[in-house]
């Protein structure tokens, strides 16, 4: 619309000043031609829209803007009353009317626009012509039409933009909140697992220790010795916890079978005895550090539920690696039970073991198995894709 203005307003100087140099009213056309430049210039550096407009109904532009209008239509229109050839001139000024005012008075202003170009053209032309009535309302009416719907089609951009952003914000908010969750969780098997189960270790060899201690002193020491190495081993795993989460066992290198057997030889005594049996099936390529951590996860708290549930006096831990996937079987001979009567989900201070372990191979795309009976033992199986995620 601006290259428009100045393209109408320069043709219309050019066409004045080869027809009508010679007249009086010359100087003030070229002077008024000139102002309306620089007034439309001035256009962009006013502001459009109220500060704080009315509730409940369009609003006026600010003063400034307001003031810079009627300048311009009032110059316009005294510029075509000396020299009509400026009337088309009021096509740009048309959409900065219509951009500016509310709805009514633009309405009105484009009205009075337009029938002033209409007595400008019948002033130009030798005798009536009805084509010089119609043409510029035809004009008028078209050019508001196009303003009107673009309008509506900024609106719906505006409000789809508008629609878009506030959903990404609540997705975001959403995944933060989901990430969150995951992460509480996670740090809840990671604590259930580790410091909880080393702590139930404590209390239960404390406790054999104090009953021990008057009539065999040498087993009472035992026991606290065994209580102390697992506090060092708690330590370790808190000071891991500041670090980066990952087992004590699996840091500085360490790999699945070395913290197995580690763990077997930890969980052994006191009535139980653990053995490891390894079972590469011909790989040697190591394990994702997410599948050997969960693993060692999951023989932490079987042994740990094996030990203090079980009654059992030997239990085994399988590893099996196959092409696909890698097999953790954690079998004992206790008094077995019945694993419909484990729960889903953790309840109370306790019970966290075999659902944390279940969303632990959930989260690598594996599956948990247990099989037991009254009287029977118990087996644990976790297999866990090779390629888990």
């Amino acid at each position: 619309m601006r290259v428009t203005f100045f393209v109408l307003i320069g043709t219309s100087m050019v066409r004045f000043v080869q027809r009508h140099t010679e007249e009086a009213r010359a100087p003030w056309v070229i002077a008024l031609a000139v102002v309306l430049a620089v007034l439309y210039l001035l256009g962009p550096s006013m502001p459009v829209k109220a500060t704080h407009p009315p509730q409940g109904r369009a609003p006026w532009p600010p003063a400034p803007r307001l003031a810079w209008l009627g300048m311009v239509v009032t110059v316009w229109a005294v510029l075509v009353l000396l020299a009509p050839s400026f009337a088309w001139v009021a096509v740009p000024l048309f959409y900065s009317v219509l951009r500016t005012l509310p709805p009514v008075a633009a309405y009105v202003l484009v009205t009075f626009l337009t029938l002033l170009v209409i007595f400008a053209q019948l002033t130009l032309a030798p005798r009536f012509n009805l084509d010089l009535v119609i043409g510029p309302a035809a004009v008028a009416a078209l050019t508001t039409a196009v303003f009107l719907h673009m309008q509506r089609q900024a609106a719906r951009q505006h409000a789809l933009i508008d629609d878009l952003v506030r959903t990404r914000r609540e997705l975001a908010a959403t995944e933060r909140r989901e990430g969150t969750l995951a992460e509480r969780q996670r740090l809840s098997m990671e604590i259930h697992d580790t410091l909880a189960q080393g702590l139930s270790s404590q209390q239960m060899l404390l406790q054999a220790a104090d009953r021990t201690w008057d009539s065999d002193p040498a087993k009472a020491r035992s026991h606290v010795r065994a209580a102390a190495s697992i506090a060092e081993l708690n330590l370790a795993e808190a000071r891991r916890f500041v670090h980066d989460l990952a087992p004590a066992d699996l840091a500085h290198g360490g790999d699945l079978d070395a913290a197995l057997h580690a763990l077997a030889a930890r969980e052994s005594g006191a009535g139980l005895a653990v053995r490891v049996h390894i079972d590469a099936g011909g790989r040697i390529a190591p394990l994702p550090e997410r599948v050997q951590s969960a693993l060692l996860r999951i023989a932490q708290g079987a042994l740990a539920n094996v030990r203090e549930h079980s009654g059992a006096t030997a239990a085994a831990l399988t590893l099996t690696r196959l092409d696909d996937q890698v097999v953790l079987d954690v079998a004992d001979n206790g008094r077995g039970f019945d694993p419909a009567s484990l729960p889903e989900a953790p309840s109370g201070l306790r019970g966290h073991g075999v659902p944390a372990m279940r969303a632990r191979i959930r989260q690598l795309g594996g599956t948990l198995t247990i099989e037991s009976a009254p009287g029977e033992g118990s087996v644990l199986t976790a297999a866990v894709p090779v390629s888990a995620p």
